[in-house]
């Protein structure tokens, strides 16, 4: 254990012990393995002060989960459990030294490749009334933010500034939470920029549901909004409104994969950017994208229903994808007053479709497919109002001359 993580805890421990109150972190630089967080206690970050991963992973307490938590995925920098009223706050910041944690590249120079072990950011579990505000954290060497099963949550004001050529670092993912307000923060992640799931190991936490997204701005090498794909339980009563998203591998995404159902969900007032790149990040510049396919052959894909985007201006490289199966179709759709503009301005090919991670071992999840402005099939109930697609470039031989491609959808 480092001399600042001892320290630290002391500290923590005692506050909480009194009956809760606020650790300041004072300025400059403090190597830390796992500090755990109690109830009733708010670590403050003063400007200037920077709580830096340790570059030894045994400073790290690997956390044994039903599995989830083994292995690769085995600690955090700052960890609580069945804590409440914590907070997490002030100026200063996170440093995850995430290029300790990789060792040269898997695909140069786009993707680094990470060592065998790499801690993760910020974990909490089965914790109620979290507050996350204002302080910045950079270089995650993995996920940034992970929120399981927590109840009464907000994430306000936080920058999170990771490098895109880390893979798998995510910015923020609650996963079977309820309450949760995301606002005004800005990311830019090699992974998924905010991401709600449901894995399996926590299925006994409930549902992700009651969720808002709003005023953020991010950069994805990813998905810059996913629900899913780890979708075992279910997604209720979402709201994604006024956010922009720059330069981003995929714009707004559901991805259903396993068996749960996707409800009342609402995207609007966003500013689309999306752009081709490397194959291996998920994603072909889809502004709009929503699937659900079964993660193995024989399994249920799920059902995705009720959901609408509206006043959504988009700039991208592929058009919106809609794809269901004919066993279970997409359900309730509706499109209102969306503009895309198809602009070709990077260097990487488009022409597939994407709907890794797949069931289908033949094809890898991608398929070939001419690039289509709107793109759907297997849809049930589909409504659209004022959807306007339009070419902005010459057309790339990739691309289909025809703006739209419907296959097996009916009108609500």
């Amino acid at each position: 254990m480092t001399a600042a993580t001892q320290e630290i805890q002391s500290r923590i421990d005692q506050i909480h012990a009194n009956g809760g109150g606020r650790v300041h972190i004072q300025p400059g630089v403090h190597l830390i393995g796992t500090l755990y967080l109690k109830s009733h206690v708010e670590l403050y970050l003063e400007a200037g002060a920077i709580l830096k991963a340790s570059p030894n992973p045994d400073d790290f307490e690997k956390i044994e989960i039903a599995g989830l938590y083994g292995g690769n995925a085995g600690a955090f920098m700052l960890s609580a459990q069945d804590a409440e009223h914590i907070r997490v706050s002030g100026p200063g910041q996170f440093d995850g030294s995430a290029l300790d944690y990789m060792e040269g590249w898997r695909y140069e120079p786009y993707i680094r490749k990470p060592k065998d072990w790499r801690p993760r950011g910020i974990g909490f579990l089965n914790c109620k009334h979290v507050t996350l505000q204002e302080f910045t954290f950079k270089d995650s060497a993995s996920w940034t933010i992970h929120l399981t099963g927590c109840e009464d949550v907000l994430c306000d004001g936080l920058r999170i500034l990771n490098r895109l050529d880390v893979p798998n670092c995510d910015g923020i993912d609650p996963d079977h939470c309820r309450n949760v307000r995301i606002c005004n923060c800005h990311i830019e992640a090699a992974d998924d920029g905010i991401v709600l799931k449901n894995t399996r190991e926590f299925r006994d936490c409930g549902p992700c549901e009651n969720i808002v997204i709003s005023g953020c701005t991010i950069m994805s090498t990813s998905a810059a909004i996913k629900l899913g794909t780890e979708s075992d339980g279910d997604f209720r009563n979402v709201v994604v409104d006024n956010c922009i998203i720059e330069s981003s591998h995929r714009g707004l995404a559901i991805q259903l994969r396993d068996q749960g159902c996707i409800e009342n969900v609402s995207f609007s007032n966003c500013i689309v950017e999306t752009r081709l790149f490397h194959e291996n990040y998920w994603g072909r510049a889809e502004p709009i994208y929503i699937t659900a396919t079964p993660r193995h052959d024989g399994d249920p894909a799920g059902r995705i229903k009720d959901v609408r985007f509206f006043n959504i201006r988009c700039r991208a490289e592929n058009g919106i994808t809609l794809v269901g199966t004919a066993e279970q179709p997409l359900e309730g759709l509706e499109l209102e007053q969306i503009r895309v503009d198809l602009v070709k301005r990077s260097k990487w090919a488009g022409g597939q479709l994407d709907l890794r991670p797949a069931h289908s071992e033949e094809h890898g999840g991608l398929e070939d497919l001419p690039t289509h402005g709107l793109y759907a099939r297997h849809v049930k109930g589909y409504r659209e109002q004022n959807v306007q697609i339009q070419w902005s470039t010459p057309l790339p031989a990739w691309a289909s001359p025809e703006l739209r491609s419907l296959n097996q959808v009916s009108p609500a």
